[in-house]
């Protein structure tokens, strides 16, 4: 019952993080990407392109995942929806963020994929999938705190089973939102050059 909603924030970075780095980085492999360079498209306005349909594919998949713990497991959704919905859009966009930072430094489909699940699997292990964050020496705890999915089990878990709100939960919120702000910063930041090259 405990980790069966944190499964919701799993599989949502997962198919953020594939569908949005590898396919930037197919592009570039099928040389699609240097057409768009001569296109009079703003680097901005690809990444848009790239991510809307990823982000719309990613809320839809939220909803299944949930509608699937709420029906299929049985577990209560004892808080409302317009708590979990923000943090789960803040959620998306790290996931996007991460996945256009990762197409940025990676020059193949299979270089992408590795670094992905280079990034994926500390980043369930140090979310408090499995164990508590509390019961990690002090050090990784505190690496914990730059990890996206750490925040959102937490709202996940307080939203599902204790009804928890915007009070108890606004640290989260806090840090997703800036965790995606500076992802997507360092993404902007990269991604003109990846495409000079």
């Amino acid at each position: 019952m405990y980790n069966v909603p944190a499964v919701i924030g799993v599989i949502v970075l997962l198919m953020c993080l594939l569908l949005t780095a590898l396919t930037v980085v197919r592009e570039r492999e099928l040389g699609t990407l240097d057409q768009l360079m001569v296109s009079p498209l703003t680097p901005s306005e690809l990444m848009l392109g790239k991510t809307i349909p990823v982000a719309a594919v990613a809320v839809i998949d939220l909803m299944l995942i949930t509608a699937v713990t709420i029906l299929w497991f049985d577990i209560p959704f004892r808080g409302a929806p317009y708590v979990l919905l923000p943090a789960a859009l803040a959620f998306i966009l790290a996931g996007l963020s991460i996945g256009l930072l990762i197409s940025t430094i990676s020059k193949t489909q299979q270089e992408a994929f590795m670094v992905m699940f280079l990034f994926l699997l500390p980043a369930i292990i140090l979310s408090g999938f499995f164990y508590p964050v509390s019961s990690m020496p002090v050090v990784f705890q505190w690496v914990t705190v730059l990890n996206p999915v750490r925040h959102f089990l937490e709202v996940v878990r307080g939203v599902f089973l204790k009804d928890a709100g915007f009070a108890a939960l606004w640290p989260q919120f806090v840090s997703l939102s800036v965790l995606a702000i500076a992802t997507l910063s360092l993404a902007v930041i990269r991604f003109p050059k990846t495409l000079g090259r």
